[in-house]
C-alpha cells in the first residue's frame, strides 16, 4: 500500500500579486516515507502543505499523486488526511463522533462506520474513551482522536500542519516518539510541518528546508545536519561558526584556505580555484580545545569571553583572530571549569567542517 502513495511536485508556485509564497518548488515524497517541511515563519512551508491539501491553489505547476495530477481537483477528492495545530475537534461531539464525522458525510454505511471507528480509536489506544468529549481529554489524548480520524477513512497519505506545537515541552517530547513510531505502525506517507529544528531531525526520514518560498536542500536529518549547502541551512539547523577567506593551495584531499592571516586546511572540492572566495562552516561540538589527547590539524589560540555549563558539557565563546567563535565541550573532557578571560587553544580537523555557498551574502567570521 505505502509504496503506492508516491507525492511529487513539480515547479509549484503561489503569488499573492509581487509576493512568492511558494517559488518553484520542486520535490518527491515515496510511498511510506515521513518527510518534514522545515523552516521559519513566512518560509512558506504551510502555504506548501495546503497546496498539496487542496486549500491553497498554485499559481503554477503541477502536484502528481502516483503520477496523476490533482492540482485541479478540490480537497474532498483527494483523499488525504489532515491534523491541524489545533486538531480542530468538534467541542459537542463525543471521541467516537469525532471520528467518525469523515466517514458520515462520505455516506458510509452505519455498520462500515462503528467498526472503523473501534479499529481507529483501538489504533491510537482511545477504545475505552470513545464517549468522552474533548474537553475531557488531555492535550496528548485530544492530539490522537485527530489522528484517528484523520486515518479512518484510510486516506492515500497523512498531511500534519504542526501538530504538537500546543503541548508543553515534556508532552511535546513524548508524542514525537509516539508519532513516529505511529509511522512505522501504519506505513503511510507522512507530510509534516514544523519550525522546530530538533523536533524535524527527530522524527523525519527526509527533511525539505524552506526560505522565501524557495526549497534551499532536502535530505536525511545526519545529511543535513553534517554537510549543509548553504549559510543559511548551516545557520537554521543548529549554531555554526562561520570562516571567510579565499583559497591559498590545493592538496589530494582538499585545498588550504587564509581567513585574517591564518591558513586552515579544509576536505574536499579538490577542483578549487586558486584565490576563489570560501565559506566554511564548522560546528561549535565539531571543535576541541587542544591538549595532550588532542592535536588537530587546524588549530588557533582564543581567549574566553563566555561560558555556560550545561550538565554534560561547556558551551564556550572564545575571541581569536578570526573573530569570536563559539566551541562545546564535554565536561568530563575538560577539567577545571573554564574561567572568563583564559587562555585556551581551539582545533579541529580539515573533515569537520564543510564549505557552504554564502546565501546571505555576510562576510567574514561569526
Amino acid at each position: 500500500m505505502a509504496g503506492l502513495q508516491a507525492l511529487s511536485l513539480d515547479g509549484v508556485s503561489k503569488h499573492y500579486g509581487p509576493a512568492r509564497a511558494l517559488d518553484d518548488v520542486s520535490l518527491t515524497v515515496a510511498g511510506g516515507e515521513f518527510l518534514t517541511l522545515l523552516g521559519p515563519s513566512g518560509s512558506g512551508k504551510t502555504t506548501l502543505l495546503m497546496s498539496i491539501a487542496g486549500f491553497v491553489a498554485p499559481t503554477g505547476g503541477r502536484i502528481l499523486l502516483n503520477g496523476q495530477p490533482i492540482q485541479h481537483l478540490p480537497p474532498e477528492k483527494r483523499n488525504f488526511g489532515m491534523v491541524f495545530q489545533g486538531y480542530a475537534l468538534f467541542p459537542h461531539l463525543s471521541v467516537a463522533r469525532n471520528v467518525a464525522f469523515p466517514l458520515e458525510v462520505r455516506g458510509t454505511p452505519k455498520p462500515e462506520i462503528a467498526s472503523r471507528v473501534k479499529e481507529a480509536l483501538e489504533l491510537v489506544q482511545l477504545g475505552a474513551l470513545a464517549e468522552r468529549l474533548p474537553r475531557q481529554l488531555s492535550g496528548g489524548q485530544q492530539q490522537r482522536v485527530a489522528l484517528a480520524r484523520a486515518l479512518v477513512f484510510a486516506p492515500h497519505l497523512l498531511l500534519l500542519d504542526e501538530p504538537l506545537s500546543a503541548l508543553d515541552r515534556k508532552l511535546r517530547a513524548d508524542m514525537q516518539i509516539e508519532l513516529k513510531s505511529f509511522h512505522r505502525q501504519v506505513g503511510l506517507t507522512f507530510i509534516y510541518v514544523t519550525h522546530d529544528q530538533e523536533e524535524a531531525l527527530s522524527m523525519s526520514d527526509r527533511v525539505a528546508i524552506l526560505n522565501e518560498g524557495r526549497l534551499l536542500q532536502m535530505g536525511a536529518p545526519a545529511e543535513l545536519y553534517e554537510r549543509p549547502a548553504t549559510r543559511f541551512v548551516a545557520e537554521f539547523l543548529g549554531k555554526s561558526n562561520f570562516l571567510a577567506g579565499s583559497v591559498e593551495g590545493r592538496s589530494a584531499d582538499g585545498f588550504t584556505f587564509g581567513c585574517n592571516g591564518l591558513a586552515f586546511e579544509q576536505k574536499g572540492d579538490v577542483a578549487t580555484t586558486m584565490g576563489a572566495p570560501v565559506l566554511v562552516a564548522l560546528r561549535p561540538e565539531r571543535m576541541c580545545l587542544v591538549g595532550d589527547q588532542a592535536q588537530p590539524r587546524n588549530q588557533l589560540d582564543g581567549t574566553i569571553a563566555e561560558f555556560s555549563y550545561l550538565g554534560t558539557s561547556f558551551h564556550l565563546l572564545a575571541d581569536t583572530a578570526v573573530g569570536r567563535l563559539a566551541v562545546t565541550v564535554p565536561t568530563w573532557r575538560h577539567g577545571a571549569p573554564p574561567v572568563v578571560g583564559g587562555k585556551i587553544r581551539l582545533g579541529w580537523d580539515p573533515d569537520a567542517s564543510v564549505r557552504v555557498e554564502d546565501d546571505q551574502k555576510k562576510g567574514g567570521s561569526r
